[in-house]
Parts: C-alpha cells; structure tokens; sequence
C-alpha cells in the first residue's frame, strides 16, 4: 500500500486492519498523532498519569477501567477522597479519565455520581474549618522588598529580570520558561513580548503582550530585562532562551529555567526578603501579584484580564479585584 497507512480505532482501542473498515470513518497514523498532541504537553502527561493510577485501583477493585461505568467512576472519586486527595486532583481525575474514553472512541461515563461525592467532600472540608492554600501575591510592597534582597551577582541580575518582568507581564510559569530573547522586543514604549503559546490559546495563534516603563527605577521590567541582556551578551549570549538556570558561582547555563525552576526561584527570592509565609510563595504569585497591583492602581477589569491572557469570563481575575475592593470600597472605612 502507498501512501499514509489508514487505521481505524475500534471501541476497545484496537487499531482494526484496513480491510475490516469504511475509509470514511479512518484517520491516517499522522492524523492520529496530531489529534493526540492537540492538548498541551503538560495537560497530556497529567492525564496520562491520572489514567494510570486509574487503571491500577481498577485491577486492585475487580472492576473494568475500560469503558468505565458511572458507578466505578463515582467509586474512584470517593477513594481518592479517603485517600486524602485534595479537590483539584480529583477533578482532574474525572477530567482525564472522561478525556482518555473520548480519545479511545468509547462512551466515557456519566460524571454526575462522582461529582456529588467531590460536592459532599468539599462542603466536609469547609465545616472542618479547611481552606484553599493559595500562594501569596507578590504587588508592589512584596515585589520592591524580593528584588532589594536579590544578590549583587548574575544569579541576582536574573531573579530580578524573572521577579519584576514576572510580574508585569502577569506571566504564567509555562509562558516565561517558554520565551527565547528573540521573543522580548524593547520598543520606545517598553517591551512587546511575543506570546506564542498560553493556556487560553491552545491553537498558538499568539499574541503580543505591551508592557511599558515602570515608575520606581528598581522595579522597571525594562532596565531588569535590559540588565540581565547584557550580562548574557558579555557570556557571548544573545539567542535562545530569555530566563537560564545559573548557579550559585554565577555561571550561566544553556540550560532554559523549567516552571519547577522558576517556583523554587521565586521562593528562595521570598525567603530572602524574609516575607511572612515565604515558603507558600509560587511562580504564580508573579502573575497574581501583577493582577493585584495593576487593579489597586485602578486598571479596568477588562484591561487586566486581556493583559494577561485569561478568559474574558475567568472568576480568577475577579478574586483578585474583589480582593482589592474589599478594602478600597469598605463601607466601614471612617465609619467608626
């Protein structure tokens, strides 16, 4: 046969041979593989392990993982939850088990069972008196007080450039590990950062991000970005990726910073300046940070939500308003 081979899935996720099957109803193996890297790498690995230690209790259970029905799917959910689970892996589990069915082209099962039992257990951990652990935002005061404790050495020239660009940007850790210098462009305005791949642009249509001067020298993203260029560019450095590992002695590495790179990095900055709760800080306390700094100076909701690149209808963005608000429109300011 010339050309692409031409396979067909069957319900039990066996390819079937070309001659039992409707071409109408096949795809080629390079079809299939495209369709099966669509979801972001990140997103397929999580499934992929979710899906696994699915599979396993399901051996452990006697129960048939493939196709799940609605009973063992509801089943899984409160094991996760006696095990100790927290919410977000749960959903995630539901999530990737109903994805992997869609993908084999089996009838994924109901969810409503298992989502009545993560209800029962998210309401059993609010009256336990359990809350949402969420990583401090660095704004303003956090920001200034993390880049005056940053080293006079490369490793700090860098934690300053990832801490203050981080936060203007409202960067996601996956879309700052994923830059290469050629994609941070500095204009008369301040840098335009060409965003080729976010979260809520899973096709890469991309996007450019402006973000201008800032209005206290130390925590101006473009003299941050524009120090650490120049430091690569005396290591010969002037391609490839915008934020590297370096080490303690100040060596700069090939290497580009991973998302775990840039947590640890922004925690160790948090511990430095001895801020309260420094050990909760997070990556994603950059992108909260820029959110909650950028509505305390009175950006519009919509301003902040197209700046960094969340959906227009994303309840995120509005804790981090309401956060704000709360203190800004407090009716009891002056009332006693």
């Amino acid at each position: 046969m010339s050309g692409t081979e031409i396979v067909s899935v069957t319900p039990a996720g066996e390819i079937a041979r070309p001659i039992d099957v409707d071409i109408n109803d096949t795809v080629s193996t390079t079809t299939a593989e495209m369709i099966d890297k669509a979801p972001a790498a990140a997103t397929r690995r999580a499934y992929e392990r979710q899906w696994k230690v699915f599979v396993a209790w399901c051996a452990q259970q006697g129960r048939r993982a493939e196709p799940a029905t609605d009973a063992t799917l509801a089943e899984y959910a409160a094991a996760l939850v006696t095990a100790g689970a927290g919410a977000p892996t749960i959903e995630q589990a539901i999530a990737a088990i109903r994805t992997i069915h869609r993908r084999r082209n089996i009838t994924p099962p109901d969810t409503r069972g298992a989502r009545d039992v993560l209800r029962s257990h998210r309401r059993a951990q609010a009256d336990a008196g359990h809350r949402t652990r969420k990583a401090p935002p660095v704004a303003r005061d956090q920001l200034r007080a993390m880049v005056a404790a940053c080293p006079d050495s490369p490793l700090g020239v860098r934690d300053r450039a990832l801490l203050v660009f981080g936060a203007a940007m409202m960067g996601r850790r996956s879309e700052l590990a994923a830059l290469d210098l050629v994609d941070v462009v500095e204009v008369e305005d301040g840098l335009l950062v060409y965003v080729r791949r976010s979260k809520t642009d899973q096709d890469a249509v991309g996007t450019e991000v402006a973000i201008p001067y800032g209005s206290y020298p130390d925590t101006c993203p473009v003299r941050a970005v524009r120090a650490w260029r120049a430091l690569l560019a005396e290591h010969g450095i002037t391609s490839g990726p915008l934020l590297r590992a370096v080490t303690r002695q100040g060596r700069v590495s090939d290497r580009r910073m991973s998302g775990d790179g840039i947590n640890r990095a922004v925690r160790a900055a948090a511990v430095r300046a001895d801020l309260p709760g420094a050990d909760r800080y997070s990556a994603h306390s950059l992108r909260s940070g820029g959110a909650t700094a950028a509505a305390r100076a009175g950006a519009h909701r919509n301003a902040i939500v197209g700046h960094g690149r969340w959906s227009k209808n994303s309840h995120v963005v509005d804790g981090y308003i309401q956060m704000v608000d709360i203190w800004k429109d407090n009716p009891m300011v002056n009332a006693l």
